[in-house]
């Protein structure tokens, strides 16, 4: 392997720096299987990761990505062969271990999960991290009882984000006939819509955490963003409700009593998409390449290594929509 592309950042004094460098195989971190990386994507945690004390990454310097889809070009391990088609998320990568932002990666053969079939590689990262995240929330939901035969009372917070659009599409595509977006600007109006959603709100239409018990407004609740929108929203849980909790872009506070709980029997479910077992993560791959596919027809877009800071700073400023993939 010749020399290739990737993006690396690296601890400067006081400073965090990252750019597209020339680097080597040997600056890959250790692994069993090597990759030719088709696609990564980017993701809210991705632009943690080139903050100074963003709380991703464990060293320097390290390549970005904690999501990729490419196709085997070494294997140690007998499960994959060279020019098999696979995706990589979560686990370590991009985090202490080299990541999707590369033209190659290296990793370890129990982070990785065949590329299912209807998917392609484009695809795969179409829904990346993101959206095996909303299919996890989706699936934590419906495990605790939420049925489009219902037609509950939906709410998707960050609905027009990276976890959010793609949990706003699925659930329409899957027969959820009742969707409310929580959106925070006029522009993500229109775009929340095109989603999918029936209802549109903003947080100042959600009001104020003033009482432990509100007006039953919510069947159940996708929560992408925590903080402030999560307090505010657990007492707006109807009798026997739940609400699942991926994210943190509005703060890792929550100011809760435990009425909503013993009152209504509501349930808060966490969700992790980093550390899910691999035996898993087939079964839910699968799901989103048939019933859940939506990979083809939800916002995105797709730029190039070079491209990936002005992503990152959109992020940053809460100005980001949808997808966006790398192609590597």
């Amino acid at each position: 392997m010749n020399s290739f592309k990737a993006i690396v950042i690296k601890e400067q004094e006081d400073e965090v720096i990252y750019g597209v460098e020339q680097i080597g195989e040997e600056e890959l971190s250790d692994g069993d299987v090597v990759i030719k990386v088709a696609y990564s994507s980017i993701n809210y945690k991705d632009m943690l990761a080139v903050q100074k004390k963003g709380g991703v990454i464990r060293n320097y310097p390290m390549i970005p990505g904690i999501d990729l889809s490419g196709t085997v070009v070494q294997s140690a391990d007998s499960r994959f062969q060279k020019g098999q088609e696979v995706v990589v998320t979560g686990f370590e990568m991009g985090m202490s271990h080299t990541g999707g932002f590369a033209e190659y990666a290296r990793v370890p053969a129990d982070w990785v999960v065949p590329l299912p079939e209807n998917l392609s590689l484009r695809d795969a990262m179409v829904f990346g991290t993101a959206g095996f995240t909303a299919a996890l929330s989706i699936l934590a939901l419906e495990k605790n009882g939420m049925d489009p035969k219902n037609n509950p009372k939906i709410l998707v917070t960050g609905s027009t984000g990276g976890v959010g659009s793609i949990a706003v599409k699925i659930l329409a595509k899957i027969g959820y006939g009742n969707i409310t977006a929580l959106v925070r600007k006029e522009r993500q109006v229109e775009v929340a819509k095109s989603l999918g959603a029936h209802t549109v709100v903003f947080p100042d239409d959600l009001g104020e955490l003033k009482k432990p018990l509100s007006k039953e407004k919510f069947d159940y609740i996708l929560d992408t963003v925590g903080g402030d929108v999560t307090s505010v929203l657990i007492p707006q849980l109807s009798y026997g409700g739940s609400m699942c909790m991926c994210g943190m872009a509005a703060g890792v506070g929550l100011n809760a009593t435990v009425l909503p709980f013993i009152l209504r029997g509501v349930n808060l479910l966490g969700i992790d998409s980093v550390n899910v077992p691999i035996e898993k993560r087939p079964a839910i791959w699968a799901k989103m390449a048939n019933d859940w596919n939506i990979a083809g027809t939800t916002l995105v877009d797709e730029v190039a290594l070079e491209e990936v800071p002005g992503t990152i700073e959109a992020i940053k400023k809460g100005e980001h929509l949808g997808r966006t993939i790398v192609k590597c």
